[in-house]
């Protein structure tokens, strides 16, 4: 699967007073109406555990220039998500209250409507609740190989 180019994004959620995010390129459009994503995470991993748990959180599809944003929030034993995202432009997303990158193609978020166990990884299938922007002048940043990509025309 390595040889499929994917989009990156990192997806986060507020639990309580701290904020998690994991870079992710397994998200997906699902549905148009209603509108519906699908992010697949680790089982393992803490950001799963806190998902099964809170039930709204956002997507930040970043571009192309966004790759120490990617490396960051794909670091192991990284820290809070607002240590994560210091020194770059965010605001915490309307319904969600998570952390929103800005500077993307794209962010959203979204409320989990339905888990769905899948080997060793959870897939949350996601109502989208708002679109916070959306930049078409933007490359997207992929995925391919094992190594992030900036898209060129």
């Amino acid at each position: 699967m390595a040889q499929l180019a994917a989009g990156v994004a990192v997806i986060t959620v507020r639990d309580g007073r701290d904020d998690l995010g994991a870079t992710v390129s397994a998200l997906m459009s699902v549905s148009l109406e209603p509108p519906m994503v699908l992010v697949s995470l680790a089982s393992r991993g803490y950001l799963c555990e806190v998902l099964l748990r809170q039930d709204r959180w956002a997507a930040s599809l970043l571009s192309s220039g966004q790759a120490a944003v990617a490396s960051r929030f794909a670091a192991a034993g990284r820290p809070s998500a607002r240590h994560l995202v210091a020194g770059t432009p965010h605001h915490r997303g309307e319904h969600s209250g998570a952390l929103v990158v800005e500077g993307g193609v794209a962010a959203l978020e979204a409320e989990t409507a339905q888990v769905v166990p899948a080997g060793d990884h959870t897939l949350f299938l996601g109502r989208v609740l708002a679109v916070g922007y959306v930049t078409p002048t933007l490359h997207p940043l992929v995925r391919l190989r094992g190594r992030y990509r900036p898209m060129s025309r």
